[in-house]
């Protein structure tokens, strides 16, 4: 007896073409996968020829950093439901925002668990950024005591705003009056990370452990945020990213990178690359750094909209920013060859109460930030076919490549033995992206009247149907996921 068995399906894997086959499900996990399936089953669902992807693991979001996180964790979860998506990975830290508080992430992580639990609709993860100096030496506990095997650096945090110029950060990462958050910090977080990968009793996970570093130069932003505002030309989307040129981010990704290689770490995550100077820096640091382990991501905000593109004005404001078309189309290239290796949702869903500031078209005003992992998978696919890129490396991209590098190991594939993790996709189905008919909070998005060709009719989590017909369904039945997960 299979608790599920889906007929008729084109079932996507990551690398390869579609394949028709029935997927026979049992106990949260793919039992069996075939031309045809016999054997009866608690619930049988007809794909009628649609495609069956793994579900999507957006490793790039943030519950609970503009809202509480228990009410974060269950509309946002919703939405990534809708768009497919059953693993989110989303940053923590301490200080100003989340849960407004300092101190030992033994005491700060389990108030974040008792927060999340029982109200997510997806399976998920966390996170961690150090940020204090004695969170450094939490890192063998964080891994050992909480599953958290990847950990996250903000370049730009030390002498510079979140939403623009500050020089207030003590104040911001609610750091005593003796400590920074500087290059040296970074520095020695990526030895206390490298010094728990050698630790005896990690060495079968130290492949698992990894550090992202979101990158932008403080000081160069800082400067440029003067300039841009001085310059009466200058406004909106078009000014924050002039305000944070590309340069900023290229260098940023040149110290990350060396910092990596005198400290010997390895496994080096760069985050949302929005720019053709971003990718190139990187691309560079691989080719002179080549025993070290880069992965360099990108976001669907970046590949879908452009700084004249993005609807709601300001509220497409986001860091590192939006940038011109010739980046868009340079982040495009760049994927097609194969330089990126996952595509996320970078997922912060910020209300229009707190993201626009008075006057409502002041970008430096505005919040920094927006939703979009229930645009993940449609818009890669909608964009991404046309510009040729094949169905199964969209699931390499969205499902097995953040699996891998984040210590998932038993999601992003459909196959024996896998979580039941999938969801079913209307290749040929035309709608119109309006904020309104999203399981997310949020009241607008940059992506309003883009026109998409796929679309995401159910989403299952270890074999729980918890989105159909348009809508989430039955209760929350996420679980919080302890890494690295492994399959039996």
């Amino acid at each position: 007896m299979f608790d599920v068995v889906v007929k008729n399906a084109r079932v996507v894997r990551p690398g390869q073409e579609p394949v028709t086959s029935d997927v026979a499900i049992a106990s949260g996990k793919f039992v069996e996968i075939a031309p045809s399936i016999d054997g009866d089953a608690k619930n049988s669902v007809d794909a009628k020829g649609r495609l069956l992807f793994p579900g999507v693991v957006d490793s790039h979001q943030h519950w609970g950093i503009y809202n509480p996180l228990d009410v974060d964790t269950t509309s946002e979860s919703r939405a990534c439901a809708q768009g497919g998506v059953t693993s989110a990975l989303t940053y923590l830290r301490t200080g100003a925002y989340y849960l407004n508080r300092s101190g030992p992430y033994s005491e700060f992580l389990p108030e974040a668990l008792a927060a999340s639990e029982g109200n997510a609709y997806v399976d998920y993860a966390f996170h961690v950024a150090p940020i204090l100096g004695s969170h450094i030496d939490e890192i063998p506990s964080l891994i050992s005591d909480f599953g958290i095997t990847s950990f996250k650096i903000f370049m730009f945090y030390g002498r510079h705003g979140l939403h623009g110029s500050s020089n207030d950060q003590e104040k911001f990462l609610m750091l005593p009056p003796d400590e920074s958050y500087d290059l040296a910090r970074f520095e020695f977080i990526m030895r206390g990370i490298q010094k728990a990968r050698e630790e005896p009793r990690f060495a079968d996970i130290a492949d698992d452990i990894s550090l992202s570093l979101h990158c932008e130069t403080a000081e160069i932003m800082t400067a440029y945020t003067k300039l841009v505002e001085n310059d009466p030309t200058l406004s909106g989307l078009e000014a924050y990213h002039a305000s944070r040129p590309p340069h900023s981010e290229g260098l940023a990704v040149s110290i990350a990178s060396y910092l990596a290689y005198e400290t010997g770490l390895p496994n080096i995550n760069l985050l949302h690359l929005s720019s053709r100077k971003a990718i190139e820096a990187a691309m560079m640091m691989a080719t002179t750094f080549p025993h070290i382990n880069f992965r360099r991501e990108v976001t669907i905000g970046h590949l879908l909209a452009d700084i004249d593109t993005a609807q709601a004005g300001v509220g497409g404001k986001v860091n590192p920013p939006l940038r011109p078309r010739e980046d868009v189309e340079a982040l495009w290239s760049h994927l097609l060859s194969g330089d990126l290796d996952w595509v996320s949702s970078d997922h912060a869903c910020c209300r229009a109460e707190t993201k626009f500031g008075d006057p409502k078209d002041d970008v430096f005003l505005a919040k920094s930030g927006f939703g979009g992992a229930e645009y993940l998978l449609p818009g890669l696919i909608t964009e991404g076919t046309r510009r040729g890129l094949s169905l199964g490396r969209i699931a390499e991209l969205v499902s097995a490549a953040p699996a891998q590098r984040f210590g998932l190991h038993t999601k992003g594939d459909v196959a024996v033995g896998f979580d039941a993790d999938f969801c079913l996709v209307d290749p040929q189905s035309p709608w119109t992206v309006r904020a309104e008919e999203s399981e997310s909070t949020q009241e607008y998005t940059p992506f309003e009247g883009l026109e998409m060709t796929a679309k995401v009719t159910d989403t299952f989590v270890r074999g729980h149907h918890v989105f159909s017909n348009g809508a989430v369904q039955g209760t929350p039945e996420g679980q919080f996921l302890r890494r690295p997960t492994q399959r039996s």
